[in-house]
């Protein structure tokens, strides 16, 4: 008796609790998004021996901006959004994938606000799929157009007595023009062309479509290149002109108090632990001992960013190794953010993704800026690939490349002498240029890796592909939106379509999304316990640091380029690699290097 009235008492104890929550009013929420800085795939933070900051922040990823921006769009409490991304660095398939997002929060009934003091193409096109659209009074307006770049080093080798010696398969595949030419070849400039006709033309069409502009009429800006903020506003691309603190007070006006401004709304804590000492690090050294792994179903995204070289893909093999045998990993989303590099590394890698396949998981691949040549290599076995429009891709071809520094030993005063045995044991030898015979033996091992590379397109293509794929290949690039009318991508949409897509084919509902390895700071990776290795893999890819690795540590960590703008940091840590890369005798599948501005 005692117990029925007990359980009969504890029943209505959390009905009447329900029924109090039900009656509470749910908070209004605006999400804030201020995208400053990096906006990393990997979430893997960059920390150095001889920095003593002890900064424990993580960086921001573009999975997180994602899966919040999804969450607030199906969320009813959240009633607008907003952005501010001037100080972003973010590519341009970064910002048409958050653009989507925006939107679908718009079509969703919410309002999307956007402040900046700095137009450009980037702002522009975010800026369009908002409805309230505001420019400092004295903005800079770069909305300009783009142009894309390249430096040709010819003359300066000669000047020093050095010599590029390149073997291009491809007449498309311009890799290496830049060091034994002054300038690019027809079909380096057609190529170039053609690809920065299709970017231009998305950014045209996503200002008019967002601001219901004629194209015509955002071209005539674009070209005007006088047209001041205010001008901005008169023509459609913004709605308004204030200052900062003015539009903080225009929003407080909108929203009142019963709203609450969230800053970190379905983020994940970038701060990190406080670390103030020695037991801090001790406590972040046991912690970061500590398992990731999920106790439900879960999508792992695994992300490959930069060039592709034994250091950058042996932690992804890894990973999708060991994905594979989890059985809660249910499908894997490949994040291919890279211009390519080593033939032999993206091998490897396609052979991790190709076991990934076996296992009978759904796996698709995720392009971000650019996932040409090896990037494409890579991305080419996936049941189905997505790409943003402005996406940089194709570049199927092979390039072999050494420097010749013979030359500039001699002005140098620097004489050598080899002794080899073997007839081509000293092909490589940047003393001295390719003879005839090692052109021919160089050219018949690149054209042998070009048909492996068109096999792995075809094999994994299918009957995607508009045609055939050699008028196709050469080393020609694409956009995102040029790849999909030739088949080489399957669909246009950003991460957040491709995490969809293959969370309808596992068949889960509301699975959990794991971006593996978990994004961490610098400092907690270098604190991070090492990895326990299988005795099942009793070989396994060589994963210390190259000499590349260390070179970029050692240029990005002076005080030197401590103070240059990322884009020089960025040119550097590419340059270190690829200096590596023409050292080995080894053929590279790699996209042209250009900068878009």
């Amino acid at each position: 008796m005692k117990r029925s009235i007990i359980r009969h008492l504890v029943v209505f104890s959390l009905l009447t609790v329900i029924a109090s929550a039900a009656d509470k009013p749910v908070k209004q929420v605006v999400a804030v998004y201020d995208l400053e800085g990096l906006i990393s795939e990997s979430g893997q933070g960059q920390h150095s021996s001889l920095d003593f900051s002890m900064d424990a922040s993580r960086p921001l990823t573009l999975l997180d901006v994602s899966r919040s921006m999804e969450k607030a769009t199906a969320d009813s409490a959240v009633k607008a959004v907003v952005i501010d991304a001037d100080g972003a660095q973010i590519d341009l398939s970064q910002i048409q994938e958050i653009r989507s997002h925006l939107l679908a929060l718009r079509a969703a009934g919410k309002d999307v606000w956007m402040y900046s003091e700095h137009l450009s193409n980037g702002i522009a096109i975010l800026g369009s799929a908002a409805n309230h659209f505001t420019l400092m009074p004295e903005a800079d307006c770069s909305f300009h157009g783009i142009c894309a770049e390249s430096m040709y080093f010819k003359d300066l080798l000669d000047k020093v007595g050095v010599r590029a010696d390149v073997i291009h398969i491809g007449d498309f595949k311009s890799y290496g023009e830049t060091f034994y030419r002054t300038g690019p070849s027809d079909q380096a400039k057609l190529q170039e062309e053609k690809l920065i006709d299709s970017i231009f033309g998305q950014i045209v069409s996503s200002v008019a479509e967002g601001r219901k502009l004629d194209p015509a009429k955002v071209r005539a800006v674009i070209d005007d290149g006088s047209i001041d903020a205010a001008g901005m506003v008169k023509a459609g691309v913004a709605d308004h002109l204030m200052f900062r603190t003015e539009f903080v007070k225009k929003l407080h006006e909108t929203y009142g108090k019963e709203y609450k401004f969230n800053r970190k709304y379905e983020l994940p804590d970038l701060d990190g632990p406080e670390i103030e000492g020695m037991m801090d690090l001790f406590k972040l050294a046991f912690s970061s001992a500590k398992s990731g792994k999920s106790l439900k179903d879960f999508v792992a995204v695994v992300a490959l960013d930069g060039d592709i070289t034994d250091e950058s893909v042996a932690p992804v093999r890894t990973e999708i190794l060991k994905l594979m045998k989890d059985p809660k990993a249910k499908a894997l989303v490949l994040r291919v953010n890279s211009p390519g590099g080593s033939a032999m590394a993206s091998e490897v890698l396609w052979e991790a993704t190709n076991e990934w396949k076996s296992s009978g998981k759904p796996f698709v691949v995720s392009m971000g800026g650019v996932a040409a040549s090896g990037g494409y290599y890579v991305a080419s076995g996936a049941d189905r690939i997505f790409a943003e429009a402005g996406t940089i891709t194709g570049s199927i071809g092979v390039v072999g490349m050494k420097f010749v520094i013979g030359g500039a030993m001699e002005k140098l005063g620097i004489a050598t002498h080899s002794t080899q045995r073997g007839k081509n044991a000293g092909a490589m030898s940047m003393t001295r240029g390719f003879t005839e015979e090692e052109a021919r033996i160089m050219k018949e091992s690149m054209l042998k890796t070009y048909g492996t590379f068109k096999k792995r397109v075809t094999d994994g293509r299918g009957k995607s592909l508009k045609g055939d794929l050699e008028p196709l290949a050469g080393g020609r690039v694409y956009s995102g939106a040029q790849a999909l009318e030739i088949g080489l991508i399957d669909q246009i949409g950003g991460l957040h379509d491709a995490i969809a897509h293959v969370t309808a084919a596992a068949k889960l509902e509301n699975p959990e999304v794991m971006l593996v390895p978990e994004a961490k700071s610098g400092i907690e990776g270098l604190f991070a316990k090492p990895e326990k290795k299988k005795d099942d893999e009793i070989i396994r890819a060589p994963t210390g640091l190259t000499a590349s690795a260390k070179l970029r540590a050692a240029l990005l960590g002076s005080g030197i380029t401590g103070t240059l703008p990322e884009p020089a940091k960025s040119a550097i840590s590419r340059l270190a690699a690829r200096v590596e890369a023409f050292q080995k005798p080894q053929v590279l599948l790699i996209a042209p290097d250009f900068q878009l501005r």
